[in-house]
C-alpha cells in the first residue's frame, strides 16, 4: 500500500491537527463535486478514495497505538462512548456537515465498525453521490442486523432509485430521510421486501 503519509503531503511526525488540515485541504480540492461533467471526475474520484483511504489508515494507526498503550477499557465503557459518537455523527449528517461527520466515523476503531457504522459510511457516500459505495454499505449493515428497519428502508430505497433513476419518495436514502410520511412508506416497503427474502 502507499505510504498514507505521502499520500497527504505530510511528515509521519505530524500533530493530529495537521493530519486533518491536510485531509480537509485534499478533500476540498479533489472532491467529486468540483469535477460534475469535467473528463476529469473519475481521476478526482479515484484520487478522493485514495485520500480517505490514507486518512482513514493513519487515524486507525494512531487510535491503535493509543488504545495498546492506555491499557483496559471495559467493555461497557467502549459501547457507551461508541453509541455517543454515533448519535454524534447522525447529527452532522443530518445538518450537511458531511466532511465533519467522515473524519468522526473514519477514526471509529476498527473493532467498532458495526451496523450502525456501515449504514452511516452508506448514508455519507449517498450524500456524495456515491451511489455504488453507499450501496455495498447499505447492504453490509443490513447483513450484519437484518431486523434493522432503518437499514432495510435505506437500502431498498436506493435499489429502488438506482432501477427507476430517481428517489422512490423523492426524499434520500440514509439518515436524511424527508419526512415522517415519507420514512414510513420506506418502512412499509422494506417491511414487504423483507418478508419476500430480506435486503438482498
Amino acid at each position: 500500500m502507499t505510504d498514507p503519509y505521502k499520500v497527504l503531503g505530510i511528515s509521519p511526525n505530524a500533530t493530529d491537527d495537521q493530519v486533518k488540515a491536510a485531509y480537509r485541504e485534499l478533500a476540498k480540492k479533489y472532491h467529486p463535486d468540483n469535477y460534475a461533467g469535467n473528463p476529469l471526475s473519475d481521476l478526482a474520484e479515484e484520487k478522493m478514495q485514495e485520500i480517505n483511504q490514507a486518512y482513514d489508515a493513519i487515524v486507525s494507526q494512531r487510535r491503535n497505538s493509543r488504545g495498546a498503550s492506555s491499557g483496559y477499557t471495559s467493555g461497557h465503557q467502549q459501547s457507551a462512548a461508541g453509541t455517543s459518537q454515533f448519535a454524534d455523527i447522525r447529527r452532522l449528517i443530518n445538518s450537511g456537515r458531511i466532511a465533519e461527520a467522515q473524519e468522526l466515523l473514519d477514526g471509529v476503531a476498527m473493532g467498532s465498525r458495526d451496523a450502525e457504522w456501515y449504514f452511516l459510511r452508506g448514508s455519507i457516500y449517498y450524500s456524495r453521490g456515491w451511489l455504488d459505495d453507499a450501496l455495498k454499505n447499505f447492504q453490509q449493515a443490513c447483513a450484519m442486523n437484518p431486523q434493522n428497519q432503518e437499514y432495510a428502508a435505506a437500502y431498498n430505497q436506493l435499489v429502488w432509485q438506482r432501477q427507476n433513476g430517481r428517489s422512490q419518495f423523492g426524499g434520500h436514502a440514509g439518515v436524511n430521510s424527508c419526512s415522517c410520511c415519507d420514512i414510513c412508506a420506506a418502512i412499509y416497503c422494506a417491511n414487504c421486501c423483507m418478508d419476500c427474502g430480506g435486503c438482498f
